[in-house]
Formats: structure tokens, C-alpha cells, sequence
């Protein structure tokens, strides 16, 4: 696919929110309280604020927000919320359907794993359905005919590409995108905020001397038009003095198969001096690749992992990634199921932060470009 087609100009960008410190305080109080671990009255902000680490000034903030909505009602001065059981009991369980990138490689990771956990303390129960979207070939019309046979009441879609997300939603099924090509498109979502660290971590590499520097992605991330992540590292090479093409974003058929004649071809005649792998799967890959074809890292190769794992932080030194929280991202789904299942509207975007964390798997450049 032509680069210029990768690149195509953005429609409206819907603007994002941050989970601020209150905001996440919030959020964890009330999933613990939706899913009963308190009844009655809610613990004092003393002992709430020593549990999770903050200061009482955040605690108290997040209770007048929970008042605000019903959930807490207030007994006055020096006196603990009640937990409002009225206001619970106009939720209801939601049977929720996960809509899984690929089956083979989504189906145990850990975020999968955190998001069954969460939803199903929250008292709703939740279902993969048999295909995923690389089984249905990230095509609309089969994806309609699955969602028309799944018994669902929402749905949650995990990395989906942009022509899935805008079917989801143009539908009356709610619908919540986690991760996924979704820029400009009305869709409640929840992403690590990656542009600006990958725009970090490739200018560090690029003030390493490296020139030839490869982003892997999936396609769905790429086209028809490139996520906000992609579209900065396309911008940033552009601001050194580097014209993207597509050796620096290179298309490749999503199979094992593909993705490893994807780096054969790299590595063939002007190989790449870093690459940045997208997702720890394809990170491992192409870590047993290099070895196999005697390329040292990072003496011959840089290397950064777009996601962090305990495998990499477990390498001496550890690898290059990018560092971001799971748990703001688990809570702000368990928040928009508590949402629809109480009837209300949920449309909000959410970035949660990340941070580049250099590693021992980046060197200097050693091969003039």
C-alpha cells in the first residue's frame, strides 16, 4: 500500500480526556462500591486515603463526585457517606461481548485477563465470541453478521481498525473501544496517550545517529489512515530531514509467516539500524529473529518495544519500552459498563499516560547511513 495512502490527511479529532489523580480515585471508589465490597457506609477518607496512597485532599474530592451522581450520600461534618442502595439498584447486569483483535495472540495476555477479571467483579458477565476481528478480516459486513449472532447487550472491541470502530459506531449497541484506530470517530475509548512518547523515543534514537529507523504495526493500525501515534512518528522523521517511505512503515501480511518475511525483506539489502516493534508478541518475535540471523542488540540493531511486560523488565538490562499504567485503562471500562448498565451515555474518550523508559536494547548507531 502506497505511503501517501497511509498518510492521508485526518478528519475531526474528538478531544480527549485525562484521568487526572481525583479522577482515578473516583473511579476505583466507585467500581469497589458497585461491586459490593462495602455495605452500608463507606470507610472514613482517612483510612480510604492511607489504602491508596494519597493525600485526604483527593479522597474527599472523589467523595463529593460520588455524592454528586447519588452513589454517596452525606451525614454531615465528621461523619461517614452512606452508600446510596437505592441509586445501585437501578443498575443491572450486563452481558458483555469482547471483540478480540486476535484470538491467537489477545486471548491470554494480561489486559485481556484484567478486563474479565474487572467486569465480572463488577457483576457483569462477559463473552468472547468465536472469531475475531483478523478472523473476519477486519471487514464491516462480517462483523455485522457476527454481532446479529452473538447475544449481547455491549460490546467491547480490542485494537479494532477504523472501518470496525465507525460501524460500531453507527450502531445502537453500545459499543467502547480499547485501543484501536478511533481517532475522529464518536466512540467511547480508553488508550495509553503514546504520541508524544513515540515522538520522544524516536527522536532519541535519531540523536543516536540512527537514519534507518522501522515502525511494525499491524495494518489496521496503519490504514485506510494512520493512528495519532503513527502519524507523529511519520511527522518527527519529516522534522530531522528523514522523508518517510515505506521501508520506514512497512506493510506485511499478519500471519507468522508474513511478519517474518516482513523483516527478511528489511534486512536484505539496506537493513534497518533501529526498529520499533509494536505490541511485546511481535517484540519477542523479532527478538528471535535478529539471534537466528547472528544481528546483535543493540550493537548492530536499537530495539523498543511500543508496550511494556514483565519479560522485558526482567531482561539485564532491561528492554527499551514504553511504560504505561493498566489499571486507569481497567477502570475507566468497568466505569462505562456501570454507565450504560444505569441507562446513561458514556461517549467520553479517555487517554490515560505513558512514558518513554530507555533501555539497555539502544545503542549508538554504527553503521553509516
Amino acid at each position: 500500500m502506497p505511503l501517501s495512502q497511509q498518510t492521508a490527511k485526518f478528519g475531526p479529532v474528538s478531544t480527549p480526556s485525562f484521568l487526572t489523580l481525583a479522577d482515578q480515585v473516583t473511579e476505583h471508589l466507585r467500581s469497589e462500591i458497585l461491586r459490593g465490597r462495602w455495605s452500608g457506609v463507606l470507610p472514613g477518607k482517612h483510612q480510604l486515603a492511607a489504602e491508596l496512597g494519597v493525600n485526604n485532599k483527593t479522597v474527599e474530592g472523589a467523595l463529593r463526585q460520588l455524592e454528586k451522581t447519588g452513589l454517596l450520600l452525606a451525614q454531615g461534618a465528621g461523619r461517614k457517606r452512606l452508600i446510596n442502595t437505592r441509586r445501585r439498584s437501578t443498575s443491572r447486569t450486563l452481558r458483555i461481548a469482547l471483540l478480540l483483535n486476535d484470538h491467537e495472540i489477545d486471548e491470554k495476555t494480561k489486559i485481556v485477563m484484567e478486563i474479565r477479571h474487572a467486569l465480572d467483579a463488577a457483576g457483569h458477565t462477559l463473552v468472547t465470541p468465536p472469531k475475531s476481528l483478523a478472523s473476519l478480516r477486519f471487514d464491516p459486513k462480517l462483523v455485522a453478521q457476527l454481532v446479529r449472532k452473538t447475544e449481547a447487550d455491549a460490546w467491547i472491541i480490542l485494537a479494532g481498525s477504523r472501518g470496525v470502530l465507525e460501524w460500531f459506531a453507527s450502531q445502537p449497541v453500545p459499543a467502547f473501544a480499547v485501543f484501536g484506530n478511533r481517532v475522529g470517530i464518536k466512540i467511547p475509548s480508553v488508550s495509553p496517550n503514546k504520541p508524544p512518547v513515540i515522538a520522544e523515543a524516536t527522536r532519541h534514537l535519531i540523536s543516536l545517529g540512527h537514519r534507518r529507523i522501522v515502525l511494525l504495526t499491524r495494518r489496521a493500525v496503519r490504514l485506510p489512515q494512520p493512528t495519532a501515534g503513527l502519524a507523529t512518528y511519520l511527522d518527527t522523521l519529516r522534522e530531522h530531514g528523514l522523508q518517510p517511505s515505506e521501508f520506514n512503515l512497512p506493510d506485511w501480511e499478519e500471519t507468522n509467516a508474513g511478519f517474518h518475511e516482513c523483516l527478511r525483506s528489511l534486512f536484505k539489502a539496506t537493513p534497518p539500524t533501529a526498529l520499533i516493534v509494536d505490541e511485546v508478541t511481535y517484540f519477542v518475535a523479532t527478538m528471535q529473529f535478529l539471534l537466528l540471523h547472528g544481528l546483535r542488540v543493540p550493537a548492530d540493531v536499537s530495539l523498543i518495544s511500543t508496550d511494556d511486560d514483565v519479560a522485558l523488565s526482567h531482561c539485564d538490562p532491561p528492554a527499551a519500552c514504553m511504560r504505561w499504567d493498566m489499571r486507569p485503562v481497567i477502570r475507566r471500562i468497568v466505569n462505562w459498563a456501570a454507565n450504560i448498565s444505569r441507562g446513561k451515555a458514556d461517549f467520553t474518550q479517555t487517554l490515560t499516560p505513558a512514558e518513554f523508559m530507555p533501555g539497555g536494547t539502544i545503542g549508538r548507531c554504527k553503521t553509516p547511513s
